[in-house]
């Protein structure tokens, strides 16, 4: 299959690198990314062995576009709910693979970015790489990456990052547990950690991926309906309507002191 947003790529070995290509856009999930990463999840075949997630150009994701949320903004509420679901299930996709996803990281990672380092199973980032939640200076709410974020960091965690809409380094993205080595080498480093998988039993691995799941926090239907759910209500908002308005005309929304 082929992919407008994504560049696809299986080695001799299993191992799957995957790359958000839209670097123009800074690697923003638009409506075809988003669309496409799901459709990627059911692509894998039985002779994968783990999938390697990056992006192209000068860092990982910015978050999600800003031109598909402003289009949102001016939907009914069914196109809204129905574009909310389409982001939630691509994170329940990836979230739910049966091999090992290893995030790739450099430059930077905001919003939906540190959303999809949230549902890889280790992540590696390279130095000076910026994460945010900016969600909160658009008007915006961390909705849909919420589960997997809070998954990842607890929620107490959660809360020194996930409002403040602040910028914080891969240092502190270590200690939240978003990132789980930073390395000079990405390369190096991403193939030390896909050898060890390489040596175990495929659906084994799948299904103690599978395992851990179950026994972590539950991300079941109820919970990411209820994340569709407030998109859908904060993308109805005055605030986000100012606050996407203000980033793409370039002026200071109004909460800025």
């Amino acid at each position: 299959m082929n992919f407008e947003t994504l560049l696809f790529n299986q080695d001799k070995r299993g191992v799957v690198s995957l790359t958000l290509n839209r670097p123009e856009k800074r690697n923003a999930l638009s409506g075809k990314m988003i669309d496409e990463l799901t459709n990627f999840t059911s692509l894998l075949t039985p002779d994968v062995r783990a999938v390697v997630i990056q992006g192209a150009g000068k860092l990982f994701c910015a978050g999600g576009d800003l031109d598909w949320m402003s289009n949102q903004i001016k939907a009914d509420r069914l196109t809204r709910i129905s574009e909310a679901r389409k982001l939630a299930m691509m994170l329940k996709a990836l979230n739910e693979i049966p091999v090992p996803l290893i995030g790739k990281l450099h430059g930077a990672a905001y919003g939906g970015g540190v959303g999809l380092a949230c549902v890889c199973d280790f992540v590696i980032s390279s130095t000076n790489v910026s994460f945010g939640f900016t969600e909160t200076r658009l008007g915006l709410i961390p909705s849909t990456i919420g589960p997997y974020v809070v998954g990842k960091m607890g929620e107490a965690k959660a809360r020194e990052v996930f409002m403040s809409g602040k910028i914080f380094s891969e240092r502190e993205a270590k200690k939240l547990n978003i990132v789980s080595e930073i390395s000079d080498n990405l390369d190096n480093s991403v193939e030390e950690h896909i050898g060890p998988y390489l040596q175990t039993a495929p659906k084994a691995v799948g299904e103690a991926k599978a395992l851990v799941r179950s026994l972590g926090p539950k991300i079941d239907e109820q919970t990411i309906e209820q994340t569709i759910e407030q998109l859908a209500d904060i993308w109805e908002g005055e605030e986000a309507s100012h606050g996407i308005s203000a980033f793409l005309s370039k002026t200071k929304p109004r909460w800025v002191n």
